[in-house]
């Protein structure tokens, strides 16, 4: 199935996507992590696309999209997204996100509720007061000190090599490439959900939701018990063996669970 990629222009600039499946079929959304791009989804996308019009974005300022001057935010991010609903003449789409993109994801359902269907919130952190002390007091995730020796590109691989599956290098290879084109701001997104007060927006959140545990992923998986907790019409679905990089690390698995959340909505 063919995945076509094109731009809108929005309010920060030229915005990039990539689609695949019907333009008349019911729109699934599907938002990257941090600091990746669109590319986490090319393997999801032609599985959800052979039912559904499968759309996967570049956040402002990752990947091929323009951040537009703006400073980065949760709350930034998830306008965007909708300026690019409105762009495709999306009325309602359901919505998907991974680690970072789940917590834009979750802005958009609190932000716009009629625009979001059903939402699936994957390897997604609960970032109330105690996340905010507890991320503030570690070292920066994958900020590295350039060199001339280029040392610094292995050591942006080795910070995360160890949360990625043995024998994938093509995944660590695809993270380095979405990683070196963010450049000086591979941090923003990092920070941008450090400060986000989901304890503040998640109440708004009402939409049926799927949340979904990478079971080997240890900076989101505790997370999914109390985001269920504060998400009434939510429930987990565990996916054994998935690792930091879940949707193109097992791209079959995750579709899947994310098609048969999306086949119980009314």
């Amino acid at each position: 199935m063919t995945i076509r990629r094109a731009f809108a222009d929005l309010s920060v600039g030229q915005v990039h996507y990539a689609a695949c499946g019907d333009a008349d079929a019911p729109a699934v959304w599907l938002l990257h992590q941090s600091p990746r791009s669109w590319a986490k989804y090319r393997e999801v996308l032609p599985l959800i696309g052979a039912r559904y019009r499968a759309i996967a974005m570049d956040t402002a300022g990752f990947g091929d999209s323009s951040g537009g001057g703006v400073p980065a935010s949760i709350g930034q991010w998830a306008r965007v997204a909708c300026e690019l609903l409105d762009a495709l003449d999306i009325r309602q789409a359901d919505v998907v996100g991974h680690h970072t993109g789940g917590v834009v994801a979750l802005e958009l359902a609190a932000a716009f509720p009629d625009r979001v269907r059903g939402l699936v919130l994957s390897s997604t952190p609960y970032t109330n007061e105690s996340f905010r002390i507890a991320r503030a007091q570690r070292p920066p995730i994958d900020e590295v000190v350039p060199s001339e020796d280029g040392t610094h590109l292995t050591a942006l691989w080795q910070r995360r090599q160890g949360f990625y599956p043995v024998g994938r290098p093509d995944l660590l290879e695809a993270f380095v490439l979405d990683a070196l084109k963010v450049g000086h701001r591979v941090e923003e997104g990092h920070r941008a959900v450090a400060s986000y007060r989901m304890e503040d927006r998640i109440a708004q959140v009402a939409q049926p939701t799927l949340i979904i545990r990478a079971t080997d992923d240890p900076f989101a998986a505790p997370h999914a018990t109390e985001l269920q907790h504060h998400l009434p019409n939510a429930r987990i679905v565990d996916i054994e063996g998935g690792m930091v990089p879940l949707p193109d690390q097992m791209p079959e698995a995750f579709a899947q669970t994310v098609l048969d959340f999306l086949s119980t909505l009314p």
